[in-house]
């Protein structure tokens, strides 16, 4: 079948689960036996046409939908780009359709409505699908809101609670913002093309301002959604407190949507890239990158610390977009498909482990309904698989090798360590800085993770909940079994992936990483074998060599005789879970070193009984910086507003006539 009608088809199924899922709220059953599994098919389709575009290497279809305006019919089209995202969105949907059923049947019984909640997810991914099939800014627009809408449902889904609902207003607010950025870009391209159609701003000749003015909007704009510093705020709020499933699609697929759009406004219809556009791109992800984990590693709720590094990782795909465009910009296109393949790799490696990680913390809820680490402990011996998928996560998040995350953060050095070659000493002297700002972020989500790992799963329980906390059902672990199977299987044949990824920059760049594949799958040489290589496959085989022989060795003579006791005694016995390394007590080295970036609010106070309690707050300084003044104004013009509400009609039609008065002038 054609690859764009199987992507059309795909979406078409979405749309239907939505609109099957308003029968859930008299008939529970629906949203698990046909609504989710509806989903699940959608993501096949658009998957299999995404990899027949990718692996045919060069084909590009197109097509015109009877709907929009009259004058301004839908376009769509499927490329390498289109394709590329697809793929990731249909492989994340795969493995939530798997998850989804068994996490969404406590909410069977509740007050929560399942129709909203099948219904907008429905919508929301149909929206995804759209959007990066869309080749015209008026489909662009409509798919970019369906999927904010339908995702603003879902993060209110429990609106009983206060926090979802400020969190909900918070998220409307800035996407809504940001789709302004947005629609004002394509205003700008269209301004000074001949229409609204892709292809039309591809051909138009901006000038060297506007052009500028045109990518300022869409950084702005595609940032926001996909969570750059400092226009993250709206992202650690909203995807602690939707469900489970919901946060591994917005985290794993929806902030991808964005970092789409955004290579597709800049590489594609923009043109003509600036050096100078890529070092904005390169600081403000260094940035988001190195604060995003800062401000993770002082979390202790759970899904809270993964929606952090969310902002972290988005960040490290931004250094490497930020380098493509400073190498583009100076005239060497080779090293800005390096730079580009990174940030792809990085993309997809993203949207799987921290897909998964998300449907892990969604298993920990479920089972303890505990998003607290403080609480938790002990459940590794309680949810063996759950444990073990979550560590995959963790490592892989971790760019520790044989896993992806390695392969993608390594592709950015080498791009980074490229900067040789640029004729400006400026840059040759920024971007090792950015490079050591990015090593510096892989260690501290290193030590993150082993803190998240540490205090969750091993020791002992913290709570009655974690306690109780059994293994969930097979569903929900062959969803994280997918992941992290595939984390495993892009970490040891990245040389693979790449060939499938470089069809993009060939079609953006007009080149491609010929020499990074050259020795086949064993060995990835992305600028030759002279330069740098590293062969995953052997690796692997090296680690697991290494695990046989020490566990020879220890199962041999004396050493066998091991003594065996509990973990994390610290020397007394008999041990109990406050005895234990707290997530607050392991982030305080590092809230010591970088404290200046933090907002503190500490103190030790004496309760009703004499005891001592230490009561620690850790926010984001951003926020007092940046927003708190602008809700200080909002809620001063609200003030002054509100004294326009007198009671008296005479008033009222006073407003009325000079605000026609005004209108009048400024049309005139």
């Amino acid at each position: 079948m054609d690859p764009l009608v199987l992507a059309l088809t795909g979406i078409v199924l979405a749309l239907a689960s939505a609109g099957l899922a308003l029968f859930s709220s008299r008939y529970s059953l629906l949203t698990r036996a046909l609504v989710i599994p509806l989903l699940g098919v959608s993501g096949i389709l658009v998957a299999v046409s995404g990899i027949q575009v990718l692996l045919s290497g060069s084909m590009v279809f197109t097509a015109e939908l009877p709907f929009g305006l009259p004058w301004l019919a839908w376009h769509v089209r499927l490329d390498m780009l289109s394709a590329f995202f697809l793929l990731l969105i249909g492989v994340v949907c795969v493995a939530v359709a798997f998850y989804a059923p068994g996490y969404v049947r406590e909410f069977e019984h509740g007050r929560n409505s399942m129709a909203a909640l099948g219904g907008f997810t429905g919508l929301f991914v149909a929206g995804m699908q759209l959007v990066v099939l869309a080749d015209d800014a008026f489909l662009f627009m409509v798919a970019w809101e369906l999927m904010s809408l339908s995702s603003y449902f879902l993060v209110t889904f429990q609106h009983e609670h206060s926090a979802n609902r400020r969190a909900g207003f918070l998220y409307l607010m800035m996407a809504e913002i940001g789709a302004l950025c947005i629609l004002l870009s394509y205003g700008v391209l269209a301004g000074n093309g001949h229409g609204f159609a892709f292809d039309a701003m591809r051909a138009a000749q901006v000038n060297g301002m506007w052009a500028t003015v045109a990518f300022a909007l869409a950084f702005l704009g595609f940032g926001m959604k996909a969570g750059l510093l400092p226009v993250h705020a709206w992202l650690p709020e909203a995807h602690p407190v939707a469900p489970s499933h919901i946060s591994a699609l917005m985290s794993g697929v929806m902030l991808k949507v964005a970092v789409y759009g955004f290579i597709r406004f800049s590489f594609d219809l923009l043109g003509g890239i600036q050096w100078g556009w890529g070092v904005a791109v390169l600081l403000v992800g260094s940035v988001s990158a190195l604060m995003g984990v800062l401000y993770a590693l002082m979390q202790h709720d759970l899904k809270r610390l993964l929606a952090y590094h969310s902002v972290e990782n988005i960040g490290i795909i931004f250094i490497g977009l930020g380098l493509a465009m400073v190498f583009e910009g100076t005239g060497h296109h080779l090293l800005a498909a390096l730079g580009l393949v990174a940030a792809l790799y990085h993309t997809i490696n993203h949207a799987l482990f921290k897909s998964l990680l998300f449907l892990g913390a969604g298993a920990v809820l479920h089972s303890s309904h505990q998003r607290d680490m403080e609480h938790m402990g002990g459940l590794l011996k309680l949810m063996p698989w759950t444990g073990l998928f979550f560590l995959v996560g963790c490592i892989s998040i971790a760019a520790l090798p044989p896993f992806n995350g390695f392969v993608s953060e390594w592709l950015t050095f080498q791009a980074a360590l490229q900067a040789w070659a640029l004729e400006n000493g400026v840059l040759r002297s920024l971007i090792p800085i950015t490079a050591a700002m990015l090593a510096l972020t892989g260690a501290l989500a290193a030590a993150c993770f082993v803190k998240v790992y540490g205090v969750s799963f091993l020791g002992q329980a913290r709570s009655k909940q974690a306690r109780k906390a059994r293994e969930v059902d097979p569903g929900m672990r062959l969803g994280q079994g997918l992941l992290a199977g595939l984390c495993l299987l892009l970490g040891v044949f990245p040389a693979t992936v790449i060939q499938l990824i470089d069809t993009i920059p060939r079609e953006l760049l007009h080149t491609g990483l010929d020499k990074a594949t050259a020795h086949g799958w064993l060995w990835l040489t992305p600028m030759g074998e002279q330069t740098a290589s590293y062969s995953a496959p052997l690796v692997l085989l090296g680690l697991l060599v290494a695990w046989w022989l020490a566990a020879w060795v220890l199962r041999r003579g004396a050493v066998r005789e091991v003594r065996r006791c509990d973990a994390w005694d610290c020397g007394f016995s008999p041990l109990n879970a406050r005895m234990q390394y707290t997530a607050t007590a392991f982030a305080q080295p590092i809230r010591r070193v970088f404290g200046m970036l933090f907002l503190m609010e500490e103190a030790v106070k004496h309760d009703e009984g004499g005891r001592l309690r230490h009561s620690l707050h850790v926010g984001d300084r951003l926020w007092g910086w940046l927003y708190a003044p602008v809700i200080h104004a909002a809620r001063q013009a609200g003030r002054v507003a509100g004294r326009l509400q007198t009671g008296h009609l005479r008033n009222y039609l006073g407003w009325t006539l000079g605000t026609l008065v005004v209108v009048l002038w400024l049309i005139s």
